[in-house]
């Protein structure tokens, strides 16, 4: 029995043109972080370049040693700036820290993440392995909607976001900017991008709901 998380957990799902609030589960993700813009940085490909070896040998180390088959979680990141305008407005992608991830299964523990380190280390070809980690991210609250197209495009519904539906019902930006990647860039035109754009968020006490009123 292989388990498909995109399916079976709700938050992998969203609704184009709405924002909805979701409570997003504890999960543990293979991470790396890095700066600049991923279309030129040689870190961002580098990165990339590791996290799916260590991904698929962690799924293929897990079904032959534990019998628990997973289907690979789509690649994520988070992204963040000292002034988050320039992901809304001027989108000056050199000026953006990420951090790329995988999602991997609760049953993957310490031993079996050493175990598969071990055996990408071996095999070469992982440029970032040094830079990669295991750990838990609890977004908790979060605005999530679904935007279909070029990543280009994102400003202007992250906008909305940020600066409409989150104030407006009560609540205030925390956390990083999240994005999850239902499409596969290398093979999808860029007007069918399907991408899940996510935003954890805090209730705003209610003095300050009623001064922005």
């Amino acid at each position: 029995m292989k388990s498909d998380f995109k399916k079976q957990i709700a938050t992998y799902s969203s609704t184009r043109g709405t924002f909805e609030v979701v409570t997003v589960p504890k999960m543990q993700f293979l991470m790396i972080d890095g700066h600049g813009d991923p279309n030129t940085s040689p870190s961002y490909r580098e990165a990339l370049q590791t996290v799916y070896p260590v991904a698929y040998t962690l799924k293929f180390l897990s079904r032959n040693e534990l019998g628990r088959d997973h289907v690979v979680m789509p690649l994520e990141a988070l992204w963040w700036a000292q002034d988050m305008e320039s992901f809304t407005a001027a989108r000056d992608k050199s000026r953006w820290s990420w951090t790329t991830m995988i999602m991997i299964p609760e049953w993957i523990t310490g031993e079996h993440w050493a175990a598969g380190l071990q055996t990408v280390e071996r095999k070469g070809g992982a440029p970032a392995l040094e830079a990669i980690r295991l750990e838990l991210l609890d977004e908790g609250t979060a605005v999530q909607t679904l935007h279909v197209g070029p990543y280009d495009d994102e400003g202007p519904v992250l906008h909305r976001m940020h600066h409409e539906f989150v104030p407006a019902n009560g609540f205030a930006l925390t956390g990083k900017h999240h994005e999850i990647y239902l499409s596969d860039a290398r093979r999808t035109a860029p007007d069918r991008l399907r991408t899940i754009l996510r935003q954890p968020v805090i209730e705003q006490p209610r003095d300050v709901r009623t001064t922005q009123r």
